[in-house]
Formats: C-alpha cells, sequence, structure tokens
C-alpha cells in the first residue's frame, strides 16, 4: 500500500467516525427517519413551534442591504437549472460509452431543512435554495471529477484549492513514464470491466 493509498485509508475512516457522531447528535436531537421522512418526536416538534421567529418579526430585523441583494442571489437559480439539466444529460449520454457508473442526484441534493418546525417559511424557502444549489455544485463535481479521472487524471503542478475524490489518486505532476499506466488504472478504478476500453486485470 503506498503512502497516498494509507492517507486514503484514513481519510475514509475519519468520515465513518463523522457519520457515527452525526448519528449520535441525531438521537440527541430526537429525530429519526420513516420512509425516508424525517420525523420529530412529538413533544420535540412543539417545543421547535414554540421557538419559530415569526416572519413579519423576521422581516422587522433583516437589514434593508439584505433584501435588496436577495434578487442577485434568488437570479442564479436559472444558471442552476440549466447546470443541473446540462450536466444530467452529458452523463446520461456519455457515461454508458465510457462505462463510467452515473451519479444519483438523490445522493448529493438533499432538500428537507423545511421540515424544520422552528423556521418560518422565509427560512424555509431559503434553505430549499441553498440545498438545492450546494447539492448540485457537489453532483456536478462528482460528475465532473469521474470525468477528469477518466480522460486526464494527472495532478496539477500547484496546489489546488480543492478538489474532488479521485484526484488524490491522480498521475504526478511530470511523470511521463508512468502516465499510461496510470491512466489505466485510474480508468479501471471508475469503470464497469470491459466497457471502458481497458481490459480488467487478471
Amino acid at each position: 500500500m503506498t503512502a497516498t493509498d494509507k492517507l486514503l485509508t484514513r481519510i475514509r475512516q475519519l468520515q465513518d467516525e463523522l457519520e457515527e457522531e452525526f448519528a449520535r447528535r441525531r438521537a440527541a436531537f430526537r429525530y429519526g427517519f420513516e420512509n425516508g421522512r424525517v420525523v420529530f418526536e412529538t413533544e420535540v416538534r412543539r417545543r421547535h413551534r414554540e421557538m419559530r421567529v415569526r416572519l413579519g418579526t423576521f422581516l422587522r430585523q433583516t437589514r434593508p442591504l439584505t433584501v435588496i441583494t436577495a434578487p442577485v442571489i434568488y437570479s442564479l437559480i436559472v444558471p442552476f437549472l440549466l447546470l443541473d439539466l446540462f450536466v444530467t444529460i452529458y452523463q446520461a449520454v456519455c457515461f454508458p460509452v465510457y462505462g463510467i457508473d452515473k451519479v444519483r442526484r438523490a445522493d448529493f441534493i438533499r432538500v428537507d431543512r423545511h421540515h424544520l418546525a422552528y423556521l418560518n417559511a422565509l427560512q424555509k424557502l431559503n434553505c430549499v435554495y441553498c440545498g438545492y444549489g450546494n447539492g448540485l455544485i457537489a453532483y456536478v463535481q462528482e460528475i465532473a471529477g469521474r470525468t477528469e479521472a477518466y480522460w486526464c487524471p494527472i495532478k496539477h503542478a500547484a496546489r489546488v484549492g480543492a478538489h474532488h475524490a479521485y484526484y488524490a489518486q491522480f498521475v504526478d505532476y511530470g511523470d511521463a513514464e508512468g502516465f499510461a499506466e496510470g491512466l489505466a488504472e485510474s480508468r479501471r478504478r471508475i469503470t464497469r470491466p470491459g466497457l471502458s476500453g481497458i481490459e480488467p486485470r487478471e
């Protein structure tokens, strides 16, 4: 196992630990899932309703400049929807040809915060928008990451601010001798055997 593989294994372990902590927090806040829907205990939900800030009070407490900039924020819904449409069509058409499993939107786009009873109508709308927008970006990054892993799995020369899950196993920048095998190995990792143009390993 290479040093990179060891680091990736440790990262996955830490992610598992985070999920365990999230599960403990869910128990502490007394909610669970029924048929994919979040359900709070009756008493907890009653307390949440009592803590909700009424819409009129919320608007009176909002700075005027925040209200003025709101249309700019919400105008992004148009490019978001177009991006969602085009990227979804792209992977539906191209990924089967490359042998890459398609990314499930539901694994990335979560819209569930509007079920929280302590949020007023405007806060719920904001949370729906943020959940969709950030989930969409994560969804697109995963599709782009799989595409990059298939076509150009080479690290950049300089450090990048953030990278997708496949980047750490890309071929080092300048490694001409290792590129061909690195490309083949990257494709093996993300494709189904026999569908990528790369022969499966013995």
